[in-house]
């Protein structure tokens, strides 16, 4: 740890001790002024300290002891000497007893309620508190600790045929009584149970998406975790009525209508993050299908970088974000992470200066200073008929989630000739076949060359978990298979790589990763800018895929393809994840 040295207040503390430096401190206090922020809070929003070394930093200017228990959680008993909500409220807890010295680690330890409520406790048993102070995660990864699905959900379930055998013997009561009364104790707290338990696990397994779905034999919980969905959960057939009454309340939709798709969200809070759920239902042959999608507001968009942009992708998408005006476009099919690259995007652009103005369906991240308009739908506010107002809103920079139809493609043109620069996404296989689907929505060719500024597509592919992360031998099939795709990469695209000894890896796995191998994901991308070549060729009509693209690897783009295998050699994803979204 750094030396340290006396210091004002925190901030300066951070800089004194090396933490941070005094370049970054500064443009932070400038940042702070023009948004209204504290510097600390800038920190800790835009994560430029993870929070393992700001609670060190934290203690070591309080001069509390730090503690971590990422990878060495506490014993159970000990945990448990603090009520439970006692600790969820002051995120606090102890961690280890000798005699009346009860040692305590505290992820605040300004926050004068806790350290009241730990002197309460220390005059009341008795105890002789040592404090410590801990960072968030491993908060977390405490409280988290020991919360067994299958235990919990086996417990509410044995709760619900308890109950029910209790009142299948009340012979007093008629059938129709008997009815109400089960269907009463299944909505009741052994199924909120169920839910609750449910929606935390996916929510702290990090999950994109759960789906509830149910056969003529059971119902099957699965969770799409990096991409892939995989089975968290068997249910008895008997619950699935209750569950889906249940998500209906959260989500304030109509309990008694069955036959009908319906669409609602909520909010969920859990110990670690707090996060929105969009909730479809659709009904089947065996009743109704849920599939929630989870949306965590709170998470830190990510940089262009750190999403998998590298050499000439990024040098296009950073060129085009100097244009003042033209349309740049994310393609890919559902899912490939269009949207996330969007905000990546918008947040290099966010300053004071501008007027950024988006219309999304739905809103995935908050981000500050942006004007962001939830599309819907049912009162008529589209994409097209909210670019329509957008426009009246002054702005310089537009964010349109889709591009779906003939009007919208036509106004995002014509927003794009009159002085404003505007992103969207577009469902295409390839960055080049973009044109002829804007083509075929009825934009005229001279159009999008005189508005085009550069069109993307990606893919994600999921990451190798760095925790269990060997190296294989690489198979001549492989290895032919890759110099075919590198042939005619520049030197600058290939750098550090030998491809004359190739390495690529994979993940033993382990339980970090879920025993998967893989642990997050990151895009494969072909960035096109939309140079005066590809341009004449718009002009002249010649609109074929093969054309542009020859055009556009003459310039110097790289596939997708292309870009995936790189990521291989480099050892962020394996060959068979590139080789399985390619060939979707």
């Amino acid at each position: 740890m750094p030396e340290e040295t006396k210091a004002k207040n925190f901030e300066e503390f951070l800089v004194d001790n090396g933490y941070i430096t005094k370049t970054l401190y500064d443009n932070l206090k400038i940042q702070g002024q023009q948004t209204n922020q504290s510097i600390l809070s800038l920190i800790n929003s835009q994560r430029l300290l993870n929070p393992q070394v700001m609670a060190q930093a934290r203690g070591a200017f309080l001069n509390i002891p730090y503690v971590s228990f990422i990878d060495n959680p506490p014993k159970d008993k000990i945990v448990k000497i603090i009520p439970h909500d006692t600790e969820i409220f002051y995120k606090l807890f102890s961690f280890e007893q000798d005699g009346t010295a009860l040692k305590v680690a505290v992820t605040d330890p300004t926050n004068l309620q806790a350290l009241e409520a730990l002197e309460f406790l220390s005059k009341k048993e008795g105890y002789n508190i040592q404090l410590y102070i801990t960072d968030e995660d491993s908060f977390h990864s405490v409280m988290n600790k020991g919360i067994d699905m299958g235990k919990v959900v086996n417990e509410a379930l044995a709760s619900i045929q308890q109950k029910a055998k209790e009142e299948q013997k009340k012979d007093t009561q008629d059938d129709k009584d008997k009815e109400k009364s089960l269907q009463q104790l299944i909505q009741e707290a052994p199924i909120s149970k169920i839910v609750d338990v449910m929606l935390t696990n996916a929510i702290d397994a990090g999950a994109s998406d759960i789906h509830i779905e149910p056969s003529d034999k059971d119902v099957r919980v699965r969770y799409r975790i990096d991409g892939i969905l995989n089975i968290a959960l068997i249910l008895p057939s008997n619950v699935l009525s209750a569950i889906v009454s249940k998500i209906k309340i959260l989500s304030n939709l109509k309990i008694d209508e069955s036959r009908l798709p319906q669409d609602g969200r909520f909010h969920y809070e859990t110990i670690s993050r707090t996060v929105d759920l969009r909730v479809s239902i659709l009904p089947n042959v065996n009743g109704e299908k849920i599939v929630m999608r989870i949306l965590d507001k709170t998470t830190k968009v990510p940089s262009m970088q750190e999403l998998g942009f590298r050499g000439k992708a990024l040098e296009v998408a950073k060129e085009s974000l100097t244009k003042t005006t033209g349309i740049v476009l994310i393609t890919g099919p559902t899912g490939s992470g269009k949207s996330t690259t969007l905000y990546a995007v918008l947040s290099n652009l966010n300053t004071a200066n501008v007027n950024i103005v988006t219309l999304e369906d739905p809103v995935e991240y908050f981000m500050e200073g942006v004007n962001q308009t939830q599309i819907n739908a049912d009162i008529g506010l589209t994409f097209a008929s909210g670019l329509r107002s957008i426009l009246r809103q002054d702005p310089n920079i537009i964010m349109v989630g889709e591009v779906r139809d003939r009007e919208t493609a036509e106004l995002a043109v014509q927003s794009a000739l009159t002085g404003h620069l505007v992103f969207s996404t577009l469902h295409t296989n390839s960055a080049v076949g973009a044109i002829p689907r804007l083509i075929d929505m009825g934009v005229e060719p001279f159009l999008l060359a005189a508005s085009l500024t550069a069109i993307g597509a990606q893919r994600l592919v999921r990451k190798i978990c760095p925790d269990c992360k060997e190296e294989i031998p690489v198979t001549p099939a492989i290895e032919a298979m890759i110099k075919k795709q590198l042939n005619g990469v520049s030197a600058a695209e290939l750098e550090g790589l030998d491809l004359s000894h190739m390495k690529i890896y994979k993940g033993k796995g382990c339980s970090k990763c879920h025993n998967t191998g893989f642990r997050g994901r990151i895009a494969i991308i072909e960035m096109m800018g939309i140079n005066a070549a590809i341009q004449s060729l718009l002009i002249g009509h010649v609109t074929s895929n093969q054309d542009i693209a020859a055009e556009a690897v003459k310039s110097g783009m790289i596939t997708m393809q292309q870009d995936g295998f790189i990521k291989v050699l480099q050892g962020v994803t394996a060959y068979e994840e590139v080789f399985r979204v390619i060939t979707e």
